[in-house]
C-alpha cells in the first residue's frame, strides 16, 4: 500500500471550468437517440459532440490533441456529466494515458488526436476464453520473425463493441519462457487486418456489447508494438487504473444522486422497515468510502505515482458500492419492477456484471493476496 498523504487541493479554476461546461451543455444538450440506433453509434455521436466543444482529453497535452490541463479538470467534466445522468466522457482516457506513457513520439502524434476526436474508434483485447480476466494466464502469442515483424495467433473474449471499432489495443505474449508479468507486450491491431475475425455475442437481454476476436496468423509490424517487449503488463495496469477510478468514470456522482433519492424516500415515507433503513445506511457508508478512496487515487496520480496492483482494491470497492446501492434501490422503489422496468431496474441488471467485467472479483482478491499482502500460494485442490 502507498503512504502518499491525501493532498487534494482543487485548482482555483475548477469551478470556472465547471461553469463553462454547464453553459456549453445548455447550448449542446444530449442528442436524441432513435429507437433503432445501436448504443455505440449513439455514444460515438455524443463523443464527437463533446470533442467539438473541447471536452475530451482535457488532461492530454496539447501537442497530442488535448487541452494540456490536469486530471482534476477531466474529473470535473466527468462529475458534471454523471450528475446530469448523461453518458460519461468517452472511455478512451485510459487508452490515451497508456499511449502517453508507453507509446513512441510518432505513435502519440499519429494515434492520440484521432482517438480523442473519435476519427478512430478503439476497443481493447485483454480477456481470453481460457484465462478470463486473469491477464497472467493469457495464451495469445505474438511470435517475432527474423524479418522483424510478428505473427499473432490466439483468441480474445468480452471485447466490448469490437464490431464498431477500427483499432484494438491488443495484449499478447512475446516470450513463452519469461515470467507472466514480464512476457506480455502491447500492440495496435487494425481490425481489418487479414486473419482477424470479429464475432459479436448476443446476450440474454438482446445486447451485443461483447465480441469474440479470433487471430489467425495476423501480421503485426514492429512499429505497431507499443513500448518495449514485456511492457504489456504495466501498460495494462495503467489502463485499468483509469477504468476503475469512479471519479474518472463519473460513477461517483451517479451514485451520490441515487443515495440522495434514497435518503429523501426514507424521510418522506417514514414507514420503511428497519432492515431497509440499515441497508440505506450501508449504501451511504460504501459511497463515502469510495469517495475517499477515489480522491486518494487521483491525488496519487497528480503526484506522479504510477498505477499498481492497488487498483484491485478500487475495483472491489466500486463493485460492492454499486451492487448494494441498486439492490437497495429496487427494494425502496419496487414500482421500478413493473411494466418494462425503470432506469433503476436497468442499472440493477448491469450492476450484476460489475463483479465480472474489468477483472472478476476473484481475480482482484488473488492480486491483493499475492501482490499487496505477499501471502503464500496455497496448494491447488
Amino acid at each position: 500500500m502507498t503512504d502518499t498523504p491525501l493532498d487534494f487541493g482543487d485548482p482555483e479554476d475548477l469551478e470556472r471550468l465547471r461553469n463553462d461546461f454547464r453553459a456549453w451543455l445548455a447550448g449542446h444538450p444530449l442528442p436524441e437517440r432513435p429507437a433503432d440506433e445501436p448504443l455505440p453509434v449513439f455514444l460515438h455521436r455524443w463523443h464527437r459532440q463533446l470533442h467539438s466543444g473541447g471536452w475530451v482529453g482535457l488532461d492530454v497535452p496539447e501537442q497530442y490533441g488535448g487541452r494540456g490541463l490536469t486530471a482534476l479538470h477531466q474529473v470535473t467534466v466527468s462529475d458534471e456529466l454523471g450528475a446530469r445522468g448523461a453518458p460519461g466522457v468517452p472511455r478512451i482516457g485510459y487508452l490515451a494515458h497508456a499511449l502517453l506513457r508507453f507509446g513512441s513520439e510518432e505513435q502519440r502524434r499519429r494515434l492520440l488526436p484521432r482517438m480523442l476526436s473519435g476519427d478512430d474508434v478503439w476497443c481493447q483485447g485483454f480477456s481470453e476464453p481460457g484465462a478470463g480476466s486473469d491477464l497472467a494466464g493469457m495464451s495469445t502469442y505474438a511470435e517475432r520473425r527474423p524479418e522483424g515483424h510478428y505473427i499473432v495467433n490466439g483468441q480474445k473474449l468480452w471485447t466490448s463493441y469490437a464490431q464498431y471499432s477500427g483499432l484494438c489495443l491488443l495484449l499478447a505474449r512475446t516470450d513463452r519462457a519469461a515470467p507472466a508479468h514480464a512476457s506480455i507486450s502491447a500492440f495496435v491491431l487494425p481490425l481489418d487486418r487479414p486473419g482477424v475475425t470479429v464475432r459479436p455475442l448476443r446476450a440474454a437481454n438482446g445486447d451485443d456489447e461483447f465480441c469474440e476476436l479470433f487471430l489467425d496468423d495476423v501480421r503485426l509490424e514492429e512499429s505497431e508494438r507499443i513500448g518495449a517487449e514485456g511492457d504489456g503488463w504495466p501498460l495494462a495496469m495503467t489502463t485499468v487504473a483509469y477504468e476503475r477510478n469512479a471519479l474518472d468514470t463519473g460513477h461517483l456522482s451517479k451514485y451520490g444522486l441515487l443515495i440522495e433519492r434514497l435518503r429523501r424516500a426514507a424521510h418522506e415515507r417514514r414507514k420503511l422497515p428497519d432492515g431497509l433503513l440499515s441497508d440505506i445506511g450501508r449504501c451511504a457508508v460504501d459511497y463515502q468510502v469510495l469517495v475517499a478512496h477515489a480522491r486518494r487515487r487521483t491525488a496519487e496520480r497528480l503526484a506522479g505515482q504510477s498505477a499498481g496492483p492497488e487498483s484491485s482494491v478500487d475495483k472491489l470497492l466500486m463493485t460492492r458500492a454499486e451492487q448494494r446501492l441498486y439492490e437497495t434501490a429496487l427494494k425502496v422503489f419496487p414500482e421500478e419492477l413493473y411494466g418494462e422496468g425503470g432506469e433503476v431496474l436497468g442499472d440493477y441488471f448491469y450492476s450484476r456484471a460489475a463483479s465480472v467485467y474489468g477483472g472478476t472479483s476473484q481475480i482482484q482478491r488473488n492480486i491483493i493476496a499475492k501482490r499487496l499482502l505477499g501471502l503464500p500460494v496455497g496448494p491447488r485442490a
